[in-house]
């Protein structure tokens, strides 16, 4: 009798996980689902409370099985994936998955061509969700279809717990929007153009594996969250694409960007005022604008941002290096920085501090009032500039920047001649050998 109460319960356990694992196997041979990788998006990101990044991810969601996820495929909802419409098929599916109160799964077919207008896949959600993007997203070309927001393309907005990845492609399509801007024709008037991918209030956050192009604007914008993961982004657009940041950080704490390789229009990462505790490692940019904190202080706006490190990138080709940008007028505080560990190869302006910014047709006028730049270092950065001028510090009068560390610089011009620098109402501490050495 006792063997029949503990054999009977078991075997049932056993039968039920057989169920679900080969139910689950069926959904990967249907939909690309990866059940290989031994877990769940719900929830990934135990490495970002593993780096102090400050989220708390309770310990019931972590480590759950792929069994435990239910799975939304877009297909099942109307998406034909044959380039045709499919913005009403993937709002509904996301409405599904959000509503689930376990761990789903939104599934984008591999092999298939989505179009899609504007679309904010909204939260809160009632569990941590997983959005496994296999095939390619395109926006569609019909900027009318923009009429409400010329701003937005994909929005995901107050979403907890959430995973975006999966090897697919997401195209802005932005090649209409770049023929009328007025950056490439001086006729026309300045209008705004959309961001490809914006994450809005988002909290405890995975991106990865995506291969992001052609954004009508800038490519990925992480705005207002909290403890972001994004790795093996591949973000490309021509090099003279107007405006098309790669990524893009803006009133966001505690995000680590790691191994990704960017070449846009413009900034390979552009971090902005409200941004704390910004980690980017393993970086490949160019070509582009290099990876730039700014610009801050625009319109005499206070702006602040701290804690950045960049360790670990390398630099082709690209218009500036490592740049902090300031405007005029402006006030509040960049600080906390370090660059470290960086290769220049053939980049123009490799160190560059500017503090007299000034992206407008008419010259800026001259202001007493500066956003303060202070405690930065540059360590261990070499290659070689295609300008004679390697390092240029050009900082304010009456706020000079404070705390600049320079160690272990070796920057040269093409062919190996030496290049030069260029410092001003700077308080520089050279360690180590420094070359070129500010005048």
């Amino acid at each position: 009798m006792s063997l029949q109460t503990h054999f009977i319960p078991s075997l049932i356990v056993f039968l039920l996980s057989f169920r679900s694992y080969y139910s689950l196997a069926g959904i990967s041979e249907a939909s690309g689902y990866d059940a290989s990788a031994g877990q769940v998006y719900p929830w990934y990101p135990s490495t970002i409370q593993g780096r102090n990044f400050g989220s708390k991810i309770m310990s019931s969601k972590m480590g759950r099985s792929l069994a435990a996820a239910k799975t939304f495929n877009v297909n099942d909802y109307g998406a034909k994936g044959d380039g045709s419409d499919a913005t009403e098929a993937f709002n509904n599916a996301w409405r599904a998955a959000c509503s689930s109160s376990q761990g789903s799964v939104l599934v984008v077919p591999k092999n298939k061509n989505y179009l899609l207008k504007p679309i904010t896949f909204e939260g809160p959600c009632k569990s941590s969700i997983t959005v496994q993007i296999y095939g390619t997203l395109q926006a569609s070309a019909d900027r009318s279809a923009y009429s409400k927001d010329l701003t937005r393309w994909l929005v995901f907005e107050n979403v907890q717990n959430l995973a975006v990845e999966g090897g697919g492609t997401i195209n802005g399509n932005g090649k209409i929007w770049w023929e009328n801007s007025c950056k490439v024709n001086d006729d026309l008037s300045c209008k705004d153009a959309p961001t490809a991918l914006i994450f809005y209030n988002c909290k405890n956050l995975v991106v990865k594996n995506l291969k992001i192009q052609n954004a009508q604007k800038m490519h990925v914008s992480f705005e207002k969250c909290v403890g972001v993961e994004v790795s093996g982004l591949t973000i490309t657009a021509p090099a003279d694409s107007p405006n098309t940041d790669g990524i893009h950080v803006t009133r966001t704490q505690n995000i680590q960007i790691s191994s990704s390789v960017i070449g846009t229009g413009d900034d390979c990462i552009s971090i902005v005022s409200g941004s704390q505790k910004v980690q980017a490692t393993g970086i490949t940019c160019g070509p582009g604008h290099g990876i730039s904190i700014g610009s801050l202080g625009d319109g005499n706006s206070e702006a602040h941002v701290s804690d950045v490190t960049v360790n670990g990138a390398t630099l082709t080709g690209t218009t500036n290096g490592v740049r902090i940008k300031t405007w005029q007028g402006g006030s509040g505080s960049a600080s906390n920085i370090k660059f470290q560990n960086i290769e220049m190869h053939n980049v123009k302006n490799p160190i560059i501090i500017d503090q007299k910014y000034c992206d407008q047709d008419k010259p800026c006028k001259s202001q007493s009032r500066a956003v303060q730049v202070q405690n930065v270092l540059y360590q261990n950065i070499k290659g070689t500039s295609s300008s004679s001028e390697a390092i240029q510090i050009d900082c304010s009068e009456k706020f000079p920047c404070k705390g600049i560390v320079l160690q272990g610089i070796d920057l040269r011009v093409g062919g190996g001649k030496a290049a030069k620098a260029e410092c001003n109402n700077a308080k520089i501490t050279e360690k180590g050998n420094v070359s070129p050495r500010c005048t």
